[in-house]
């Protein structure tokens, strides 16, 4: 089936400069590799960010300048990505964190039919990146959120009040969107999940087992 939603163009413009925050730029690159039309305009995008940078005047830098790592496949954690293996239904630029079968995660339970796999990120990287699962049919609780949140579908399917969502599409949100994204009846669906800041539960119950979880 056709990827049908894709990151806005800002998030394809911050992919293709390196300048997205570490758990954001690891959905990109998750999606990238499955979305050849986001990788193509990814590609080209960089194209014009090399022809721009030659164009300038040389400059000295300091030699405490930061180090970019402008491509959206090393997802800050490498510039080599492990190819999925025979069976593996996990995009390359996830298979070195959390193997090559989405079957295979060790998944932590969150509540009834939601279960939950958090992702490290680097020592004083910013925000939070985990994979959700979802039982058929189940929903999770409604929130909005304080700031940007990028959710890759792996597997399956999700819909809420912003439309259906299937394997390969991301749902690019900002501070202002609240919703409840309600699994697939069939098989439920398994979620890639980057925010910059916690997300904003409404039901009491959720709010309260928050700061267990992390989310």
């Amino acid at each position: 089936m056709p990827i049908k939603h894709h990151p806005d163009s800002a998030n394809l413009m911050s992919c293709a400069a390196g300048s997205q925050p570490e758990a954001l730029a690891a959905v990109m690159a998750a999606h990238i590799a499955m979305c050849p039309e986001c990788a193509a305009e990814v590609s080209k995008l960089e194209a014009i960010g090399v022809a721009l940078f030659e164009g300038l005047s040389p400059a000295p830098v300091q030699r405490s300048a930061p180090v970019v790592r402008a491509r959206a496949g090393e997802a800050n954690h490498g510039s080599t990505m492990p190819e999925p293996g025979p069976g593996g239904d996990v995009p390359a630029p996830l298979v070195g964190r959390i193997g090559h079968r989405l079957d295979d995660i060790a998944w932590k339970r969150l509540g009834p039919g939601i279960w939950h796999y958090p992702l490290s990120l680097s020592k004083g990287a910013e925000g939070d990146l985990r994979l959700l699962k979802v039982a058929p049919g189940k929903a999770v609780p409604e929130h909005g959120h304080g700031g940007a949140e990028l959710t890759l579908l792996l597997k399956g399917s999700y819909h809420d009040a912003i439309g259906e969502f299937q394997t390969g599409d991301v749902a690019d949100l900002d501070a202002d969107v609240e919703h409840q994204p309600i699994a697939g009846e069939t098989e439920g669906c398994i979620c890639l999940v980057a925010s910059e800041r916690k997300a904003r539960f409404k039901s009491l119950f959720a709010r309260l087992v928050q700061p267990l979880t992390g989310m």
